[in-house]
């Protein structure tokens, strides 16, 4: 997805993992993803280099869907669907 569509996403729910570092961000979108439903959007706010890898690889094990990345001046905005 461009940056467009997904900054027109429904996010069901963002976590602010900005300022924690790898494994915190990860750690963070694991616990959130347990409490939305499946097909939902969840929305990190990271600003770890690593976590731009993690999450896409976590997603690809976990089979949830990774939508993208937005980067903003310090931090990025990844989002990921459930499966």
């Amino acid at each position: 997805m461009n940056a467009e569509e997904l900054k027109n996403l429904t996010v069901k729910q963002t976590v602010d993992a900005r300022g924690t570092s790898c494994p915190g961000p990860l750690l963070a979108a694991k616990k959130a993803v347990g409490e939305i439903e499946s097909g939902e959007i969840l929305e990190v706010l990271s600003s770890d280099e690593g976590t731009k890898n993690d999450i896409p690889k976590w997603c690809d094990k976990m089979d949830h869907e990774f939508l993208g990345i937005i980067e903003e001046d310090s931090y990025s905005r990844l989002f990921l669907k459930k499966a």
